[in-house]
């Protein structure tokens, strides 16, 4: 296929992706979309769905959190319906958004369940990411903001989320000869233009490390999180890890500590900015290893 020609195709695939992303809420019109026994693919489409957990101008909070994971666009009608089989076992509204902090706050409709229960919600939630018709790769960067309190800890997640996700795609060419092209999507959130003006500077000329965004071909997109299971199950990505790090919480986190994306033993999915070189995380760990 001539150049020009790929470009156009990719640019209609990730229009295509983001549309039904748009339409998660309505089942039936999803299950069409994202049907793996009607649906193939020739060019890789993966998605990778971002939320934010905790706050960047808080003082109160040490961390902030952007994470989430990556998901063929062909799979993303297995995380759909497990959310939306979470839901019905639950008898709840439908079309109810799970939201982390709501259900572990127990606002409506969650305020009917009982703590126990709810701890018990958010672990099911994260359990689709277990699936393993859901081909889930999770991303995550923490910043622990008083080490960079010139920077801007949104901007600086987002940054290496983007790298991760390019090496991700890049070693999915080079691994499957796939010809790999990602799409971001977030929750609506108040750093919209910043983060797409970012994005098109690492497509342009690259981000700190000469890095250019190949594989990522349109500007980050951002939906409702009450319109999208993809969104949904991010914030309870985010979530988890922010509670592992704020408050040495492992209880969700470890649902889905080994879906990080790693190759050969070493993890490449999970990043952790500190100076504190008694932190025992996973990437402070294994950072460790390698310097020594």
């Amino acid at each position: 296929m001539p150049k020009r020609l790929r470009g156009l195709y990719v640019s209609v695939r990730c229009a295509y992706a983001h549309l039904a992303a748009l339409l998660l809420s309505n089942k039936g019109l999803n299950n069409f979309l994202f049907n793996p026994f009607i649906y193939g693919s020739v060019t890789a489409v993966y998605l990778l769905y971002l939320d934010d957990s905790g706050s960047p101008s808080n003082k109160k909070e040490s961390h902030f959190i952007l994470g989430g994971f990556i998901v063929p666009e062909n799979k993303l009608y297995w995380v759909n319906k497990n959310l939306n089989d979470l839901e019905a076992r639950l008898k709840i509204t439908s079309n109810s958004e799970f939201h982390a902090s709501a259900i572990s706050g127990g606002k409506v409709p969650w305020k009917f369940f009982d703590r126990h229960k709810r701890h018990e919600i958010i672990k099911d939630v994260l359990r689709a990411a277990e699936y393993e018709k859901n081909n889930i790769t999770i991303l995550s960067c923490a910043v622990e903001k008083a080490y960079y309190s010139e920077q801007d800890p949104v901007q600086l997640a987002f940054e290496d989320i983007c790298s991760r996700f390019q090496l991700f795609l890049k070693r999915m060419y080079s691994q499957k000869k796939e010809n790999a092209t990602g799409l971001i999507i977030l929750d609506e959130m108040s750093y919209k233009e910043s983060l797409q003006s970012l994005a098109k500077q690492f497509q342009q000329r690259g981000n700190k490390w000469n890095q250019k965004m190949e594989h990522v071909h349109e500007a980050p997109m951002f939906v409702d999180s009450k319109a999208s299971r993809g969104i949904q199950l991010a914030d309870h990505i985010a979530y988890s890890i922010f509670r592992r790090y704020e408050f040495a919480d492992l209880s969700y986190y470890n649902v889905f500590e080994g879906f990080f994306d790693s190759e050969d033993g070493k993890i490449h999915g999970i990043c952790h900015m500190t100076k504190n070189k008694l932190c025992t995380c996973a990437h402070c760990a294994q950072k460790r290893i390698i310097n020594n």
